[in-house]
C-alpha cells in the first residue's frame, strides 16, 4: 500500500507548478532578484589548473588504440 504523502505531495507540487507559480512568480521575482542579485553567477577563479583544462591544453588519457581519424578503439581486456 502506498503511503498518503507519496500521493499527496506530488499532486500538490504539480498543482503549484501548473497553476500557482505563473501567478505568484511575477510578484515575488523582483524581491528575489534584489536579495540574491548576480553574485553567484560571477566566477573570479584564477587557478592555473582550471585555466589549463578550460582552454583545451589538458590531454585526456585513453585506454584504447588510436586510429587515423583520432577516434579510439577500446582494447579487449580478455584475450581468448
Amino acid at each position: 500500500m502506498v503511503c498518503i504523502p507519496c500521493i499527496v505531495i506530488p499532486v500538490l507540487l504539480w498543482v503549484y507548478k501548473r497553476f500557482l507559480e505563473p501567478i505568484i512568480y511575477p510578484v515575488i521575482s523582483p524581491f528575489i532578484n534584489a536579495i540574491w542579485g548576480n553574485k553567484a553567477v560571477t566566477n573570479t577563479s584564477t587557478d592555473q589548473k582550471a585555466s589549463e583544462t578550460s582552454n583545451g591544453t589538458h590531454k585526456l588519457e585513453s585506454n584504447g588504440e588510436a586510429t587515423a581519424n583520432g577516434a579510439t578503439i577500446a582494447a579487449d581486456k580478455k584475450a581468448d
